[in-house]
């Protein structure tokens, strides 16, 4: 008879399997560095039920920093504290952690001041930046506008300009670093987004993922922002000020979705979540990549991803990841019963590591 350990250690190595039979369908070639990645589904925690999205930002204060839509928040539900955007403070580790409604939400310190969707927030130095969309659906689509906050969300000032359906933008997020993004590979900030192909679609076909980069200190300057535009001498990578330069970093000509990229330092990666083939069925995809442009390669390629049906987002707090990088919480959200904070433990398995035996539980020294 198998004891508990080793068949806890059976139903990881069993999940694991199960995405490499979608494989071959992937875009790209396995992972060189990441043979697998475990989930530990029974470790599941699920809050603010009715609240989704939750793109998040590790700040300089140590603290996180997330968004969600159409729900309260944490302490809240889908109609106790409703609104269409909030923001909110989350402390401590993946096995002791609370969330505070910020702007907006039950309870929070301060009420909104607009309306809109959020799938990208940055924690820059001591200030915080969110992409913000009009609404749900086609309406995301119509813009992104950027906002600040310069006392830790409480309070928001939008910018004049917007990225507009011409720039073929589609809800994009930042790529995250460390705590106020230290650890960043160099003074940008890096920006993806879906290619905008046909507004009035969620899953844009054929699958485009762009990247722009802005000066850190000049974020909210339109004209300070570039695009990537192929490669040039050498494999550099080529930018250009204007749109229709801009050449994708990402293709899946089954579609994509939502997304997100965190670095790992641990594993000096960049992992890239998105959704692909359909909308809001779980069908999840995560690739790594040494540079924020690529060459990107295969972790895992889901369909139903841990056979919760109705998911679309998924990212990495750069917080949460082990100090080798090899351990991680991940937070996701999706519809139905996952229209909530979702949160799941596992692991990455190099393919040299020297993991072995039960999930190790995330930790850091600096909470």
């Amino acid at each position: 008879m198998r004891t508990q350990p080793q068949l806890r250690r059976l139903s990881l190595l069993l999940v694991a399997a199960a995405p490499w039979v979608a494989l071959a369908q992937a875009p790209y070639p396995p992972s060189p560095v990441i043979e697998r990645v475990e989930f530990d589904f029974s470790s599941r925690e699920r809050r603010a039920p009715g609240s989704d999205n939750w793109p998040i930002a590790w700040a300089e204060n140590g603290h996180q920093y997330t968004t969600w839509g159409d729900g309260g928040g944490f302490g809240g539900t889908n109609q106790k504290g409703r609104v269409s955007l909030g923001v909110a403070r989350v402390e401590g580790s993946p096995e002791e952690y609370r969330g505070i409604n910020l702007w907006g939400g039950e309870n929070a310190t301060a009420p909104a001041q607009f309306e809109g969707k959020s799938y990208g927030i940055l924690a820059l130095d001591d200030a915080l930046y969110m992409w913000v969309s009009p609404g749900s659906g086609e309406e995301n689509n119509r813009e992104a506008r950027l906002a600040r906050s310069a006392d830790r969300g409480l309070t928001w000032q939008l910018a004049e300009w917007a990225f507009t359906q011409e720039d073929q933008i589609m809800v994009p997020t930042f790529c995250q670093f460390g705590p106020g993004y230290k650890d960043a590979r160099d003074g940008y900030v890096y920006v993806y987004s879906t290619r905008l192909l046909d507004p009035s679609a969620r899953m844009q076909r054929p699958g485009r993922i762009d990247l722009l980069r802005v000066p850190k200190d000049l974020l909210l300057q339109r004209e300070a922002y570039e695009a990537f535009a192929g490669g040039g001498k050498n494999g550099a990578p080529r930018w250009s000020a204007e749109m229709p330069d801009k050449r994708s970093v990402f293709e899946d000509p089954t579609g994509t979705h939502r997304l997100s990229v965190s670095y790992n330092t641990g594993l000096r990666r960049y992992l890239l979540c998105v959704e692909h083939t359909q909308g809001y069925a779980g069908n999840l995809g995560i690739f790594d990549a040494p540079e924020p442009w690529g060459t990107w390669t295969t972790v895992e390629y889901a369909t139903n991803w841990g056979g919760f049906g109705s998911t679309f987002f998924w990212v990495f707090p750069t917080k949460w990841f082990g100090d080798e990088g090899e351990t991680f919480a991940m937070i996701f959200t999706g519809t139905e019963d996952n229209d909530a904070w979702n949160m799941v433990r596992g692991r990455f398995i190099r393919r040299d590591s020297p993991l072995d035996g039960h999930l190790p539980v995330p930790q850091r020294q600096n909470q």
